[in-house]
């Protein structure tokens, strides 16, 4: 049996922490090993579970998608995908995020019609990026 991809989920929202799981477990090259509502429980279990790729919402309390990922690449570097409502193609959020290291920025589905197709896209993502070696980041112009 070949080794599964392991995603963790970072989203504050139960629900959507709830579908992407369901609809990523469905495939058989991958594995949900964890999900995550804010960035301190996601280091957390990036440290103890080492996922081969994250997925990252923007709009999170405590701390910012943006923010946790500057300093995810910094410290700990694997391959991000942002997938956000606020984030539309081409826009400033994604181009940052983009430039802050994420591989990927989906948007996220604006109605629970268009969750199955956004799931595919995700999936087909997350099996393109697994195994990127992402390279330590060190301080840009994009830092404070």
């Amino acid at each position: 049996m070949e080794k599964k991809i392991k995603v963790l989920v970072v989203d504050d929202s139960a629900v959507v922490r709830k579908v992407f799981k369901e609809e990523l477990s469905r495939d058989k090259e991958i594995e949900v090993i964890g999900t995550a509502p804010d960035p301190y429980v996601a280091r957390d279990k990036i440290v103890k579970l080492k996922p081969d790729v994250v997925t990252l919402d923007i709009e999170m309390p405590r701390m910012d998608g943006l923010t946790f990922l500057k300093k995810l690449m910094r410290h700990y570097p694997l391959p991000v995908i942002i997938v956000s409502s606020l984030t539309k193609k081409g826009g400033k959020l994604a181009m940052d995020a983009l430039s802050l290291g994420a591989i990927e920025v989906i948007s996220k589905p604006s109605s629970a019609y268009s969750v199955g197709e956004m799931s595919v896209q995700l999936i087909d993502k997350i099996k393109a990026v697994a195994g990127i070696d992402v390279q330590r980041r060190k301080k840009t112009e994009l830092d404070e």
